[in-house]
């Protein structure tokens, strides 16, 4: 399994966006993405300027049914 490179949340978001997810509404610091098809949601801390922590990344990425090394390949 590869390693986790440090993402911001606007580099995360901008994946997630590119496979298929929608801003579905943001709280605070917390944006939620929606995908319609495959009904799932995830949240994403947005604070700028501030790198999201590897663990929080990859459980996000989970979350939203990629793996890192989905990540890798297709960011």
């Amino acid at each position: 399994m590869s390693r986790m490179p440090q993402v911001t949340a606007r580099e995360l978001v901008r994946f997630l966006k590119s496979q298929g997810f929608v801003e579905d509404r943001q709280a605070g610091s917390h944006l939620t993405l929606w995908h319609a098809q495959r009904k799932i949601s995830v949240t994403v801390p947005v604070h700028t300027g501030c790198e999201i922590g590897r663990g929080l990344a990859v459980r996000v990425l989970k979350d939203a049914g990629f793996s890192v090394e989905d990540y890798l390949r297709l960011r």
